[in-house]
């Protein structure tokens, strides 16, 4: 296993948007620092994601210093959000739960409701040590999520992208593959590692930083989802629902949660610990 390493990683700032790829990230018990601090939500107060909005895949959202975002999008002028000041908190409904966030700016609510052409506007989530337990089935006592859908971090691995496109090479809609990982939108990608093989990681180590592996991660809509252009597709779906049904879940990718904090890079080691 000494030939596991980070290949990359990935932060998405507001949760749906196009994010980066640092070399470097610091590992929060709630994910990678500044990973999906931010969300778009709907008049009513529920996070729009791209199953919602495919045309989310499109915009972006740059981190800078402080915790702010700087905002693009095809045919919109860049926009630099700040941290909103601590003020009334507003609650905003994800997966059918409420979560307490801040409103930002309303000039982020013109931005985003100009770009989407609907109401929207952007929340800040204050405090991930207090606002979002983790799913009580899988967490331990005190366990912190950011606006992630559901865990801290999500890995997946080269090696199983691979094997999947294979399988779609050989489906119903080969046409379709192959399909790149930003369809997965993770956190952690691994290389090195044997296809599927990550279904069993229940403790890794990364550097200072050791992750429990608490289950498989089910995928969504969003996965068919182009991020260049925002044309949905029917894979990985398909071919997920013939060959990698996990429970109730068509499984791509393992949900982590941390266990001790540190820095993660490019290029280190992954140690399976369990």
């Amino acid at each position: 296993m000494s030939n596991l390493y980070v290949h990359s990683l990935h932060v998405h700032p507001v949760k749906a948007l196009a994010g980066t790829a640092p070399d470097e990230a610091l590992v929060e018990p709630w994910g990678l620092a500044g990973d999906r601090r931010w969300a778009v939500v709907d008049v009513e107060g529920s996070v729009i994601t791209q199953r919602q909005q495919a045309r989310l895949a499109l915009a972006s959202a740059r981190p800078l210093d402080g915790g702010r975002v700087a905002l693009s999008a095809p045919g919109m002028p860049e926009l630099v959000v700040e941290v909103p000041q601590p003020g009334p908190l507003e609650p905003v409904v994800l997966f059918g739960k409420k979560v307490e966030t801040v409103v930002a700016a309303p000039a982020a609510a013109d931005w985003f409701s100009a770009y989407l052409g609907l109401p929207a506007r952007l929340v800040h989530m204050d405090d991930p040590a207090v606002r979002r337990p983790v799913d009580p089935t899988y967490a331990l006592p005190g366990e912190t999520v950011s606006l992630a859908d559901a865990y801290p971090l999500l890995t997946t691995t080269l090696a199983s992208l691979d094997a999947l496109n294979t399988l779609i090479s050989e489906g119903e809609h080969p046409e379709e593959g192959p399909l790149p990982m930003n369809r997965f939108r993770p956190n952690l990608v691994v290389a090195g590692a044997e296809a599927w093989v990550e279904d069993e990681w229940r403790r890794i180590a990364i550097g200072d930083a050791v992750f429990r592996g608490v289950r498989e991660c089910g995928r969504c809509v969003v996965t068919t989802t182009d991020q260049r252009t925002a044309q949905r597709g029917r894979e990985p779906l398909k071919t997920l629902g013939r060959h990698r049904r996990i429970g109730k879940s068509l499984a791509f990718g393992r949900q982590l949660v941390p266990v001790t904090l540190g820095t993660v890079r490019v290029g280190d080691e992954v140690r399976i610990l369990e």
